[in-house]
């Protein structure tokens, strides 16, 4: 059943991010040239906003310009958390290990991309959320219902006129989705998947544990979720951004050796580890680009959705607010990640590991004659191990994979002094060895991904051997934090599919689908993640576009008139 899920799931992912215009052998998938497309034309009709504004952004979030009496639920900078809580975090931790192991890296570069083209758009699309977010009085005795829902599908509906509420609604069911998997499941998953690796915890249990935090806190509604939001982001980040700048004065010689590597790969790539011989541009461009929106969500249309409910009464304002989200996530963040990776050399280092054969980490490759891999294919009967080394390993050969990269010899001992010799069944999660001995797990050498990559380069950056931790410890708060501050999107979706009853029973839904991401597969779960992403970005930037020229008189409008003079706080 998991194998027939895993190849529809790379089906339909192949084609929302692979169906596009043909160059080569390759092709520039649809979905990337909107985004991309999208990005530009936000930054030119705007004036280069991102660039320009900068400083007023960060004086908005600072608290000078608030005033308690304008409409909404939240603060500026609680807008802010907790849109950063769903950004910064798993896609900063995991997210960037990803596009490096695939892309290679000179993905980082086509991150930065997104980064700087997204600051335009996410101004554009949080400016239209607040323009056309819906206000009503708050219930007392439903507080998680919340007083404000803004977001695409009412400036889609709102904006564009009643004949486009169909895609409106269309958005609405995908982005409750991606809430499920991509801002939930991923993220139960990452913390699972962590805490499996460095303490054996199994993954139900890790599930069980941060599904019962997110639980408690996400009934409180948004009040809630913003005081909460609004202490781990800021502290999470701090504690993260000022261990990577150690590793980095630590290791000042090859910061500039590393830059000078992620542009050269960007526009002449050698290789991801996953992708061995693929050393494409493209290949390498989709990778950086796809984790790069998944890191900053420009374009996603899903931090609008926090963003509206920020006290304002100006809706350029909330969008200078959040046109700082992509820069403090992607241009700063993520950069730190990348370097540290690609500083301590951990990217493409194979390093022992227990491979327990029933963990969502296994998978089976196809070498191609080319030297890609072809993924999710079913995994053989069986396999044959002689001597450590399995038998066949001809170009067409299925290959057991640790992170999507072949094993290449398999022992029965940490130390790896015992090769094994006998054969794998994949069907069974087993290992029977010559003598008839039954094992559940074989040890090797494999390449690190996702979140235990950035641990393993944290680890090997700072002094000691307690780097790996900071990264434990961020990945379970922003983990959790994030899985919070989705479940708003989420259930502001379902307000608006169904009314504010329809809340309640999607935050339960919610937590139960944190616990399912939590033991599903990694690959899965991205993937599916990545689908939802792909489709959910389409109608949103459709709209955007059609109503750039109602953001750019709202921009003007507001810096002609300066109404934050009017708020600002005497001595």
């Amino acid at each position: 059943m998991l194998e027939r899920i895993t190849l529809a799931a790379d089906a339909l992912e192949n084609i929302v991010w692979n169906w596009g215009i043909p160059v080569g052998e390759e092709s520039i998938p649809f979905v990337v040239i909107l985004l991309l497309g999208a990005g530009v034309y936000f930054t030119f009709r705007l004036g280069f906003i991102q660039f320009r504004r900068l400083g007023h952004g960060f004086a908005v979030v600072s608290g000078k310009y608030d005033d308690p009496e304008d409409t909404g639920d939240v603060t500026h900078f609680q807008a802010l958390s907790t849109a950063l809580s769903a950004t910064v975090g798993i896609g900063n931790i995991a997210g960037v290990a990803l596009a490096i192991h695939w892309g290679g890296p000179g993905a980082l570069f086509w991150m930065w991309v997104t980064g700087v083209l997204g600051m335009a758009t996410k101004f554009s699309e949080v400016t239209l959320s607040q323009k056309y977010r819906n206000v009503r009085e708050p219930d007392p005795e439903r507080p998680w219902e919340g007083m404000v829902a803004g977001g695409p599908m009412y400036y889609i509906e709102r904006g564009l006129g009643q004949a486009w509420k169909p895609m409106a609604v269309i958005f609405a069911v995908f982005l409750a989705a991606v809430a499920l998997f991509t801002g939930n499941g991923v993220q139960a998953n990452t913390v699972a998947d962590v805490f499996q690796t460095e303490f054996g915890v199994p993954h139900w249990m890790a599930g069980l544990a941060t599904a019962s935090i997110v639980g408690l806190v996400i009934i409180g509604g948004i009040s809630r979720i913003g005081k909460v939001t609004g202490i781990l982001a800021p502290a999470m980040a701090g504690l993260y951004v000022a261990a990577a700048l150690v590793i980095l004065i630590l290791n000042w010689n090859l910061v500039l050796p590393s830059l000078a590597l992620i542009v050269t790969e960007a526009f002449n790539p050698s290789a991801g580890v996953a992708g061995a011989g693929v050393g494409t541009f493209l290949f390498t461009m989709l990778w950086g680009v796809r984790r790069g929106l998944f890191s900053n969500e420009a374009g996603q249309g899903s931090s609008p959705i926090a963003h509206a409910a920020a006290k304002t009464e100006e809706p350029a304002e909330e969008g200078m607010v959040a046109l700082l989200g992509p820069f403090i996530d992607t241009i700063v963040i993520c950069t730190m990640t990348a370097l540290v990776i690609i500083i301590t050399g951990t990217w493409d280092d194979q390093i022992p590991q227990e491979i327990n054969l029933s963990s969502g980490n296994v998978s089976y490759v196809v070498e191609r004659d080319d030297g890609r891999f072809a993924f999710f294919q079913a995994s053989p009967e069986e396999i044959q191990v002689e001597d450590g080394t399995p038998v066949a390993t001809a170009v067409g050969d299925t290959r057991m994979a640790w992170h999507e990269v072949a094993i290449d010899e398999f022992f029965l001992d940490p130390d790896q002094t015992q090769p094994f010799t006998g054969v794998i069944l994949p069907g069974q999660n087993l290992a029977v060895a010559a003598d008839g001995t039954e094992y559940t797990s074989l040890h090797g050498n494999v390449v690190q991904n996702g979140a235990p990559l950035t641990m393993l380069s944290f680890q090997r950056g700072l002094p000691g051997d307690w780097g790996h931790y900071i990264v434990i410890l961020t990945v379970l708060l922003f983990g959790i934090s994030t899985a919070i501050a989705w479940s708003y999107y989420g259930d502001r979706c379902a307000f608006y599919l169904f009314g504010p009853r329809a809340v309640l029973p999607y935050k339960l839904l919610f937590v139960g689908m944190h616990f399912v991401g939590a033991v599903s597969p990694l690959i899965l779960a991205w993937t599916i993640g990545d689908i939802l992403l792909g489709l959910v970005i389409i109608p949103n930037l459709i709209a955007v576009v059609f109503l750039t020229s109602k953001v750019k008189a709202e921009a003007e409008s507001y810096f002609e008139r300066k109404p934050w003079m009017r708020h600002v706080k005497k001595g």
